[in-house]
């Protein structure tokens, strides 16, 4: 049993791993099967949905400076204000009748910035927890993060819509109530953070302030190239992520003509239950198998870039619709175990505490860049080539293995040069051991 699931420990690890989700659970995590109820409980239109969606986006460009923030002030902290202001605007969102858009879209603003300063200290929070577990690639941790959020979502989102399939003409008085109750949840989450989150160390010198401390801490994650170099694989690792959700249900519909019920059943299992059981036993290889979330990586990357190849190699036969299925899920296997472990490579680098946050920052900007042109890219092939979605597929799909390529290379390499470094210290302290027995 990992130390952060045993007793003294599984409580924070359990509470930072539920303030990842639990932010995100009035909102963010309904829109997938519930962005319809929501937006006619809100009263408005997709197309406002995917404003607000837009304007979420925006923390991409907000992750550095929040790592300034993240080794400023301890993850309890974070974690505290973060949960706070989502409470207090959730039912500002919910409970005002009438409220306008332009209200709406403010909202979603200080939750972009919030965002960029927060899902860095929830990664951090899971390393920090995790520091003392049998792995040093805390691989298993970041895994149960992925599989905890993604089940927690799906079961809440499960009885929303069982309530609304059983009082259909109640819709929008069941989609608010349930938003605003599991809004509600954040209150026993904030006194849970309280009691069971650690502090930890933030930036400190003795020659400044903490302020500066801060930010010359910043510019050594910056300057350290195995940050870049974990950061582009998770980014590449991502952007398959990206590609794999254009390329399974709207696949199959689009070049193989599957009926709405095949290819949407299909969609929901390649993209969603997959990650569930995926995120645990990336982890669990990660930790008792390679010990390094970094080969973790390198492997899934190198797992998606072979069921892309192949296929890519597939014609556009209805009779290859079968074979289509099954070498997608191989490509979401690759994916999903990768997405466990996406920053647990940052965490494996081994930086001082006081600046790990930053570091996780800057990662996660890495990591989620690729939402800045994937989405474009990709749904842009496919709109492109609507006449012959094929084409725009192998498109797609020779993309998705250069990148998933890529990815697997740096990661790989980072790998190598974990080891050298890490033999390098063990030499190190080997030696000094040796001269002080000496002495």
């Amino acid at each position: 049993m990992p130390t952060f699931l045993q007793k003294g420990k599984i409580g924070a690890f359990l509470t930072v791993v539920m303030a990842g989700q639990l932010v995100y659970s009035s909102f963010e995590a309904f829109k997938g099967s519930l962005m319809l109820p929501l937006c006619n409980a809100l009263g408005i239109g997709v197309d406002d949905f995917g404003k607000i969606m837009s304007i979420l986006g925006l923390a991409m460009f907000m992750y550095v400076p929040a790592g300034w923030v993240n080794n400023r002030f301890t993850i309890r902290s974070i974690l505290l204000v973060w949960s706070a202001w989502r409470l207090m605007t959730f039912l500002l969102l919910y409970l005002i009748p009438g409220l306008p858009f332009k209200f709406m879209l403010i909202i979603a603003f200080t939750w972009a910035v919030w965002d960029a300063i927060g899902w860095p200290a929830v990664v951090n929070g899971v390393s920090f927890v995790a520091q003392d577990s049998d792995s040093k690639g805390r691989g298993l941790a970041m895994g149960l993060l992925e599989t905890i959020r993604r089940a927690a979502e799906f079961l809440m989102n499960i009885v929303i819509v069982g309530f609304i399939a059983l009082y259909p003409n109640n819709a929008n008085q069941i989609m608010l109530g349930f938003a605003i109750g599991y809004a509600l949840l954040l209150i026993p989450l904030i006194f849970a953070i309280l009691r069971y989150v650690p502090k930890n160390a933030i930036a400190h010198s003795e020659d400044m302030g903490h302020n500066a401390a801060a930010a010359v801490g910043l510019f050594k994650v910056l300057a350290k190239p195995r940050v870049w170099m974990a950061g582009i694989a998770a980014m590449c690792l991502y952007w398959c992520y990206v590609n794999l959700i254009y390329s399974s249900a709207p696949y199959l519909k689009l070049v193989f003509h599957a009926s709405d019920a095949t290819s949407g059943v299909f969609g929901i299992l390649n993209t969603g239950l997959v990650g569930v059981f995926a995120g645990l036993i990336s982890g669990f290889i990660a930790d008792y198998v390679f010990k390094s979330s970094t080969v973790m990586m390198a492997c899934a990357l190198t797992i998606t870039a072979v069921g892309t190849f192949l296929v890519w190699m597939l014609p556009s036969k209805e009779s290859m619709m079968w074979p289509a299925i099954i070498l997608l899920m191989v490509m979401s296997v690759g994916v999903f175990m990768g997405k466990a472990v996406l920053l647990a490579p940052v965490a494996e680098l081994h930086l001082p505490e006081e600046i790990n946050g930053s570091a996780m920052a800057v990662g996660s900007f890495l990591a989620y860049a690729s939402v800045l042109w994937g989405n474009y890219v990709t749904s842009g092939l496919v709109e492109h080539h609507k006449d012959n979605p094929y084409v725009g597929y192998q498109q797609i799909f020779w993309i998705t293995l250069v990148v998933a390529a890529v990815g697997a290379a740096c990661a790989f390499g980072l790998a190598v040069l974990n080891k050298r470094i890490d033999a390098k210290v063990t030499a190190g302290t080997d030696a000094a051991e040796v001269k002080a027995e000496n002495a």
